[in-house]
């Protein structure tokens, strides 16, 4: 699979039907090799084993509603008291992140309310911490790690 700007990681692939699958060390099993769950799953391997976030909490698809539609959160990460603290949408390696994506992490952490959003393609990653109180949006130059999250 395509080489992405995250550190290399070892995955657990098998093929089936002349389709890949990869595993998914949160849902504990196998799920099609697409170029989103791609970037997923590196996502995940660098939260657990890069920034020490426990496994246990991290959500992966979680859903919910807007507009009277169901949708699903890429990624949602608790932290100690089990508050959404990180929220990280993933596209494709294969699309360039534009103002639509931008958006459709905002619509989701309007819902969510979580401290930090990330929106990454694998490539590009771009972090940043809200301060719901002040209404600001204040970018960062890298991920918060599981630490730095807790203290917040």
């Amino acid at each position: 699979m395509f080489k992405l700007n995250l550190p290399a990681f070892s995955f657990k692939l098998i093929k089936k039907n002349s389709k890949k699958f990869i595993f998914d060390i949160i849902r504990k099993k196998y799920f099609v090799l697409t170029p989103e769950e791609w970037v997923r799953q590196n996502l995940i391997h660098y939260l657990v084993f890069n920034l020490k976030y426990p496994k246990s909490f991290i959500k992966v698809e979680v859903k919910l509603n807007y507009n009277n539609l169901t949708k699903r959160a890429d990624l949602l990460v608790y932290d100690n008291n089990f508050s959404i603290k990180l929220l990280i949408e993933c596209k494709s390696f294969k699309i360039n992140l534009n103002k639509s994506a931008f958006d459709q992490a905002s619509i989701y952490n309007k819902i969510f309310k979580s401290e930090y959003l990330i929106v990454s393609n694998g490539i590009n990653h771009f972090c940043c911490k809200y301060d719901w109180k002040k209404k600001k949006i204040i970018y960062q130059d890298s991920f918060p790690n599981y630490e730095k999250l807790n203290k917040t």
